[in-house]
């Protein structure tokens, strides 16, 4: 799903950053409905907020999630599912903040396509459990 969108290259073409790559290829595989200029909320967390702070892939991920949880669970179950993906995030990958995620994955031939799939990869299963729980 969202996982072989973003592994094949997504956004590349569009130099998109890694909150954007997960933001637009959601849109596009999980039918978000957001229009272009919703789209561009996105730009700006990439890079960790261009401070390396929290990854912009995992933002762009609670980003979908908030859009598929908003009125469909109550905010207490939104925040166990959230810290259930950073949890795993960050067990899969050793960090969540861009900077030490950079150190460790960046490439000049990949940029972070690592951090991203990941990420990417860990929204898919998050949200396909989330349709067996008919949440979603």
């Amino acid at each position: 799903m969202l996982y072989d969108l973003l592994n094949s290259g997504y956004g590349n073409d569009k130099n998109y950053n890694c909150c954007e790559k997960i933001l637009y290829g959601s849109n596009e595989i999980y039918n978000l409905g957001l229009d272009n200029n919703s789209l561009k909320v996105s730009y700006c967390f990439g890079g960790g907020m261009a401070i390396e702070s929290i990854c912009g892939a995992i933002t762009g991920s609670l980003m979908v999630l908030g859009i598929l949880l908003k009125n469909n669970v109550h905010k207490d179950e939104m925040k166990k599912i959230v810290r259930n993906f950073m949890a795993e995030y960050e067990k899969e990958m050793g960090d969540v903040s861009c900077g030490p995620l950079k150190e460790k994955y960046y490439n000049e031939n990949t940029n972070c396509k690592d951090v991203i799939v990941m990420a990417a990869k860990l929204l898919d299963n998050t949200i396909e459990n989330l349709k067996k729980q008919h949440i979603i």
